[in-house]
This record gives C-alpha cells, structure tokens and sequence, in this order.
C-alpha cells in the first residue's frame, strides 16, 4: 500500500491543477473559455472526482489498520531553525478528506443546474476548484505553520465565494465583513503559533504538546502563559467556526451562491475551526483553563445560534444561525474531552446539513420562478408554503434533513449529538443542560422552518404579503434593489420570468417547480448519510470511535463496548434528548401547521427577544388568516 501513500499528495494538487488551467483561459482566452462552459466543469470535476477517489482509497487502508504516515522535506533553514512542509495520512485526515472530497464532488454537481445560466458559470467552477484545494491540503498539513498557510488560503476562496455577485452591493459587503472578521481570530491565530515555538521550539502538533505539558510540569513557564498560548491558538476556531462573540460574519455570507453555503458554511471551512482544535488536542488537553474556555465557549454559542434562528423568515440565513449553533455543539465537545464525539458530529453534521444548504437552493430556484429574482421575496419563507405538493423530492430530503439535526432517530444527528450530551452529563451537568435545551429549540425552529416552506396553502402569489413584505423593509436598501441588476441563482433561464410555458407574456409562473435532476441527484446522495451515517456510532459497538480517538487514549474494543453497555442509562438519556425535541416538534405544528397557536402572540410577551423581528409575527397572523 506504500505506492498509495506516496501519492497523496496529489489530493489537494488534482483541484489546484483544475483551478490553475481554468483560471489560466479566463485570463488569457476570456471568451473562448466561457463558451466552452461545462467542458470546463467536467475538467474539474474530473479532477476532483480522482482526487476522492484516491481519499477513498485511503481511507480504506486506514481503516484496514495501517499506520499512520508521514512525508515530509525541508522547506527552509537558517542556523537552527529547521521548517518541514509534507503531508500526514491518518484517521483523522482519511475522514476529513472523505467528507471534502464527496461534498464538493456532490456540490460541483448542483452547481451545473444552480449556476446554469449565470455568466460567471466558468469563473465560479475556478473558484470552487481552488477552494476545495486550499481546505484539502489545510486537512493533509503535518505542522502549524502548513496548517496556517493553507488557513489563509480558505480565507481568500471563502471572500472570493461569498462575494461572487460582487456588483451587489450586500455581497460586497458581506465578503468584507467575514475577511475582517476572520482577520481578528487569525491574528490570535498567529501570535499563538508564534508563541508556542517560542516555547516549545517545534510546530508539529505531538512534539509541542509534549514539551509544553513538560514546562508547565517542571515550572519552567507558568501555567498561565501556556493557557493565554492555547487561547489565542483557539481565536482561530473562534472564527472559522463562527463561534461568539466572531460569530457574526456567517449570516451575511449566504449572500454567496447557496452551493457555497453548502460546501462552505456548513461542511468545510466553517468545520476546519473543529478539525484544528482536534489536532491541538494535544496542547489543549493538559490545561484546564483553556479546556474550560472551549467548553463554555460552545456551550453559549449553541444557545445564541438556537436562540436567533427561532424568529429568521430568510431560509438560507435560519439555516446559517443553525450551523452556528451545531458547531457550537462540536466545539464543547472538543472542551469537555469529548474527542470522539465532536468528530462524529461534524462527520455526521456535514452530510444533513449540506443536503439542506442545497435544498435551500433548490427552494429559492423555484420560488424565483413565481416572484422573480429579488432574493428578499425568493428566500423569504412568509411567501413560501405547500411546496411539498410542487417539489416532492426537495421536500422530502429537506425534512429526512431536519429529522437528523433534531436528533430523531435512527437518522445520524440522533447517535452524535446523543453522544455529546451524553458525556456531558457525566462531565458537567450544567453543559449537559445548555445542549439539552438547545436541542429543544433546534426541533422548533427547524420544523418551523420546515412547515412554513413545505406545508399548508402556497403564499408566493399573495401580492398582499408581497406588499407588507415590500413595505416592511427599509426605504434605502429597497431603492437599491430597484437600481441594482437583477442577481441571484443562475439555474434560471431569464426568459422564464417573461414567459410561461404556453409561451404568453404573463412576467412570471404562477406556481413553483421541481428543480432539475443535477441539483436533485445530490440531494437524494446526500440523504443517504444523513440518514444510515450515524450507525457508525452506535454506543454498544461504536465504530467510529474504534476508529478516531484522542492521541495516545486505550479505547476498548467492540466486544468490550457491547459488554459495558449499560442499555438502561442509553434509554434514560436518549429518552431525554428526544423527549425535548418532540416537544419542540409538537409546538412548531401546533404553530406553523395547524395554526392552532398563534405564532404572533411571542413578538408580542418578548419584545426584546423578537426586536429585530418585529414584523414577523402581524405578517405570520395575516399568512395565516389567508392560509
């Protein structure tokens, strides 16, 4: 299997040579390059689809109980001073690069129908390319300065992709807005990386770990200075993974194209904030402080995220407070201890919720076809309803989706967040509680979201919704929108919004349709994980964890698993975890589906909790009233 190894490298250099030749005829050949449209997407898909190949490849040898394996050459010298870049395959680095591979493959894919008839169909596929690249090699990185390296990396394709209609004056704010707010937690970032060589001589993540602990032990560095290195390390994460108080940046980004919401902000660059603090695990594990500051750090997030994304009428922006919040669940994890489990999460979160990014783009796709390309009205769930009945594979994979991040089983969020709150009960009861809470949101707002858009009568041709709507924002930014060109997904012939399909000029269709099979295919793929993933997980013979561990932790075996398996406390606690979600799940239906609560009275108990969404519950009693 040696063979194999020695060419892993090509797994980030297979989308870097897809990115580098696209770019190249952009930049020289401009139009002849854009003509040949999906020639250049099959390129780089099918470089991309070689390069998760290969990952496959490996993470089967990984799994077949090879050792771990390091490459690596000298880079720079000076004196003493010695820098190494190359690459570590391990079983960390074979699921991270699965998870890269196989969403971005899939997300390539709905691109081809999302971004069909934009102009910038070409550029956006480069984009994408380099992306993928960036994140592959950051996931392959041996030592903190290669991590670093390709970190800022991701940060450029992340402002590049959430900017992409840059002539739209949100999105260039929006990009601006995650490159400063990113900048913040980099500079931690780096002043840690600095300061931990400092003291410990060394960037590779075992070695520092060791020499740290060894300091701290001897009293050769206080205590104090190894956890202020360990939380700057962590501002990094802090916003990467969109955590408080850097949390702001990730709502505005989903003014990018929706397939960059999916792959971007809510399986890759947003999870590289987890994968970083599970390979610091080793300079972490051994300060309590730091530790401490992760866990509660999460904790909180989890909350606010839940919190907010109860009153958001923008799908794509409820999604985004969402994966705030999940990723605070993969964060406390990391701080608890709970290694294992916060991996397992961010595998298992990145499959549900990619798959709901991307029916959120399937679900504005046909809205556009009713309201035109105004993404206020297009992504507003007030004008949505009874989409089920229009877009039946949308739907279907949307709720297989919010089944899973509400933690019903047996879809996989069941068994990882089941695990989390699991080994935070027994860690800190007041942790367990917080994620147990948010649980309970997380199944209100997510069948929220869920009844409003596929349930109930259709609202999208209410022109008296429409005019509240219209009405209800602010003066300056609708008179932009008047002005600005029209923008949004490309997967829309323009001249549909001036002719229905007997041909007359009617402005637009009257009802919503199914999108085409290259943005349904993925989401049907995508349900497949999300639903069968999680078995991985299961306590009694936990295969995932046999398989990723902390470095250096004895995990026992699957026959001893199965022997100290306690059926009774996996009852008690997983009754618990899905008790509160049925009961968020009970309240969102009696609000949203069968209308017999009335979801304006909150606006109306909690002023400060809705401020900023005020309008929501007299536009919600109105919605209602016409349903």
């Amino acid at each position: 299997m040696e063979p194999l190894y020695d060419y892993a490298w090509l797994i980030p250099a297979l989308p870097l040579a897809g990115a580098t030749a696209v770019g190249i005829g952009l930049i020289s050949v401009n139009q002849w390059t854009n003509r040949l449209r999906q020639l250049n997407a099959a390129l780089i898909m099918t470089l991309l689809g070689a390069a998760t190949a290969l990952s496959f490849a490996l993470l089967w040898s990984q799994i077949q109980g090879h050792a771990p394996y390091t490459r690596s050459f000298e880079w720079a010298a000076a004196g003493t001073f010695h820098l190494s870049m190359g690459y570590i395959i391990d079983p960390l680095t074979a699921v991270m690069l699965a998870v890269v591979t196989t969403v971005a493959l899939l997300v390539m894919l709905y691109t081809d129908g999302y971004m069909a008839h934009d102009p910038g169909y070409v550029r956006f596929y480069a984009y994408l390319s380099i992306f993928s690249a960036s994140m592959l090699g950051l996931v392959v990185s041996p030592n903190l300065v290669q991590v670093y390296v390709f970190w800022e990396l991701v940060g450029m394709c992340s402002y590049l992709l959430i900017g992409f209609w840059y002539d739209r004056q949100a999105a260039a704010d929006a990009c601006q807005k995650a490159f400063v707010t990113n900048r913040v937690g980099d500079f931690g970032l780096l002043l840690g990386i600095l300061g931990l060589y400092w003291a410990t001589g060394s960037f590779d993540f075992g070695p520092m770990g060791e020499r740290l602990q060894d300091l701290v032990a001897t009293g050769s560095m206080p205590g104090a200075i190894a956890a202020l290195l360990a939380i700057l390390v962590f501002l990094g994460p802090v916003a990467k993974s969109a955590q408080f108080p850097l949390h702001v940046w990730l709502p505005d980004a989903m003014e990018g194209p929706t397939p960059i919401s999916a792959l971007i902000h809510a399986a890759t660059m947003v999870a590289a904030g987890v994968f970083l603090l599970a390979r610091m695990y080793p300079v972490f594990e051994h300060i309590p402080i730091a530790m401490s500051t992760v866990a509660w750090t999460g904790a909180f997030t989890a909350f606010l995220g839940a919190s907010i994304a109860l009153t958001q009428n923008d799908i794509k922006k409820g999604l985004a407070y969402s994966t705030i919040s999940q990723l605070g669940y993969m964060v406390m994890a990391m701080g608890m201890g709970a290694y294992t489990a916060g991996l397992f999460h961010l595998l298992t979160h990145a499959y549900f919720k990619a798959m709901l990014f991307l029916c959120s783009g399937s679900v504005i796709h046909g809205m556009e076809a009713v309201v035109g390309h105004d993404p206020d009205l297009a992504q507003d769930m007030r004008l949505m309803g009874g989409l089920r009945r229009y877009m039946p594979i949308t739907a279907t994979t949307f709720l297989v989706g919010t089944l899973a991040i509400c933690g019903i089983p047996p879809f996989a969020g069941f068994w990882s967040k089941d695990e989390i709150l699991g080994q935070a009960f027994g860690i800190n009861p007041a942790l367990w509680l917080i994620g147990w809470l948010t649980a309970g949101v997380t199944a209100f707002y997510m069948f929220r979201m869920y009844f409003m858009t596929f349930e109930g009568q259709f609202r999208g041709n209410d022109s008296e919704i429409q005019a509240q709507l219209k009405a209800a924002a602010v003066p300056s930014e609708a008179a932009e929108l008047e002005l600005q060109p029209a923008f949004g997904p490309g997967a829309m012939d323009p001249a549909e919004l001036d002719h229905d399909h007997d041909g007359h000029d009617t402005h637009h269709s009257s009802e919503p349709h199914e999108s085409p099979w290259t943005m349904t295919l993925p989401l049907v793929l995508l349900a497949i994980p999300s639903v069968a993933i999680g078995w991985l997980g299961r306590p009694w013979a936990n295969q995932f964890e046999a398989f990723i561990h902390a470095p250096g932790e004895v995990v026992p075996s699957l026959a001893e698993m199965a022997a100290e398996f306690d059926r009774t406390e996996f009852l008690i606690m997983a009754g618990n975890s899905v008790g509160i979600a049925l009961i968020g799940i009970t309240f969102a239906s009696l609000m949203y589906w069968q209308r017999s609560l009335d979801p304006g009275r909150s606006p109306a108990k909690f002023p400060r909790f809705t401020a900023s969404h005020s309008t929501s519950g007299t536009l919600m009693t109105s919605t209602t009233a016409s349903s």
